[in-house]
């Protein structure tokens, strides 16, 4: 009833286009029951998620597992039959960071282990180091004098307590009528949809450059947080805050950072506010490699006939933080498309039906960075570009039909964001229609940012990322340590890959390439559609 009632209520615009729907657009469903019989009944997804995640998880960008990822990947697409398969490198990045060892306890005024992880690109300490606690209470550089020289050889901790309540309703959740009826009728977005910012203390504020030189000049043991969300064990950890600058930066600056989980640092709190010395002793080791080297992307083919010059593009990011195994953000996404690929490969092999333009996956490193991996590849294939705008489009750049991409965790698929594209829906309207028994009914006008998309969208190509239900991405699994193989789900993954393998097959089908928004290039004029 649900999925009726949100098809009945979409944009009357996107109902009255599909009335005159070209027959180029209608679905294949003959090969669309292929593509469910090798999703749906035979698929190999959870096994290639089982091998990028408990063998090869996590993929921080720089690291030896990345790297190790990226070869037993290649060999697997090759051996499933995909051609052109290789790496394209990006960068230089910076250097890489291999966590080795981490363990911290509480030893006064009582003993107790502590839940924590490490940031990314903290350095190793000298062995094992002990120290006390001090509570930073700082907002205001007079504030800061306070603490000069009381710092060097302490633990600092850098947040106030944070209350935590029961999760009444649970962490994960689906969307629902009424959310996908919002999608559905959302107006023409305007310019945006970019990374949230979640740095500490925020960048923006003037405060924060003050603070960190502070820091950087006192030198303490290490600074520790407790993140703005997680609780019951699950503790969110990004990268470290270098002194200037990125902290994978080859000549980055970085003091030892962690995590704490939030019981156990308001434990700490808590315990300093009754004026009782606490304690911690900690031991980081971390390895450092690749400086200055170059970073790579997947890339793997099916060609194409007689549109075999002309490419349909579809990926996701391979690369993942530190403290999970990189499961909903994103082998999720990678051993989707890859999936995808293998399904796609199964039914050209069953039907004998070539797809006419050339397919090709691709799996972007640098992701969590700022989509370092697909800015790089879009520069060099398809666009010049200058702090993110394009200069000037290249030949290759007219010859891709569209990009899609899997980003958004675990959650099933229940439709496309057009990314502003509004000429793509009546395209994609009978395509989708084709899974409304999947539960994928929704078409929405919407940007959606922080993946792989907006590098192509950003270049004029479309590019589109696919509405996921939310599961507990936000709550629970996205850049934490619980972002383990378990907490996939298959059926909802499965559903993902093969809706995504039709929509590919039909985007290679067409006579014609998607419609496409102008792009502004070089002085704002409009150019390319």
């Amino acid at each position: 009833m649900r999925i009726a009632k949100t098809i009945l209520l979409l944009p009357l615009l996107l109902t009255l286009s599909c009335l005159a729907l070209p027959a180029q657009d209608a679905p294949d469903s003959t090969i669309n029951a292929l593509i469910r019989k090798h999703g749906l009944e035979q698929s190999r997804l959870m096994e290639t998620a089982s091998w990028l995640t408990d063998v090869y998880g996590p993929r921080l960008t720089g690291s030896l597992l990345l790297d190790q990822a990226t070869a037993w990947t290649l060999e697997t697409l090759k051996a499933w039959g995909l051609e052109q398969v290789h790496t394209e490198p990006w960068g230089p990045f910076g250097r890489g960071w291999e966590l080795q060892h981490f363990e911290m306890h509480v030893t006064e005024p009582s003993y107790f282990p502590v839940l924590a992880w490490p940031k990314a690109w903290s350095p190793s300490t000298n062995g094992s180091v002990s120290g006390e606690v001090v509570y930073l209470d700082a907002s205001s550089e007079e504030d800061l004098e306070k603490y000069k020289g009381r710092l060097k050889g302490k633990f600092v901790l850098l947040d106030t307590l944070r209350a935590t309540s029961p999760w009444f309703g649970g962490t994960a959740s689906r969307l629902d009528a009424g959310e996908l009826l919002d999608l559905a009728n959302a107006a023409m977005p305007g310019q945006g949809g970019g990374r949230r910012n979640t740095n500490f203390r925020g960048r923006s504020n003037p405060f924060f450059r003050q603070l960190t030189d502070f820091l950087y000049a006192e030198q303490p043991l290490a600074l520790i947080d407790r993140g703005f969300k997680g609780d019951q064990g699950t503790v969110f950890v990004q990268g470290a805050r270098a002194k200037n600058g990125s902290a994978y930066a080859d000549t980055a600056v970085v003091l030892p950072q962690v995590t704490l989980s939030v019981e156990q640092y308001n434990r700490i709190f808590r315990i300093l506010q009754k004026g009782i010395p606490v304690r911690i002793s900690m031991e980081l080791k971390a390895e450092f490699s690749n400086t200055g080297g170059m970073e790579h992307n997947i890339i793997a083919e099916i060609p194409g006939t007689d549109l075999k010059d002309q490419v349909v593009l579809f990926g996701g990011h391979f690369d993942s933080w530190q403290a999970g195994t990189g499961a909903t953000d994103n082998a999720a996404g990678s051993a989707v498309m890859m999936e995808a690929a293998r399904i796609l490969l199964e039914t050209i092999k069953e039907s004998g039906v070539r797809p006419r333009r050339t397919l090709r996956l691709a799996l972007w490193t640098g992701e969590e960075q700022g989509l370092l991996g697909s800015a790089g590849y879009v520069k060099e294939h398809f666009a010049e570009m200058k702090d993110r705008r394009v200069q000037a489009l290249k030949p290759e750049q007219g010859k891709v039909s569209a990009y899609y991409n899997l980003d958004n965790g675990t959650g099933k698929i229940r439709g496309i964001y057009l990314q502003g594209n509004d000429q793509a829906g009546p395209v994609f309207r009978p395509w989708l229609d084709a899974f409304k028994d999947l539960g994928a009914t929704t078409i929405s006008l919407s940007n959606t940012g922080g993946t792989d998309h907006q590098s192509f969208d950003r270049a004029g190509i479309p590019g589109f990322q696919f509405i996921q239900d939310p599961i507990d991405y936000d709550t629970r699994t996205h850049h934490s340590n619980m972002d383990v193989y378990d907490q996939l789900i298959a059926d909802d993954l499965k559903q993902a890959a093969t809706i995504i393998a039709s929509f590919i097959w039909h985007t290679a089908q067409r006579d014609a390439l998607l419609p496409r928004k102008p792009v502004v290039v070089g002085d704002g004029t409009a150019g390319g559609k």
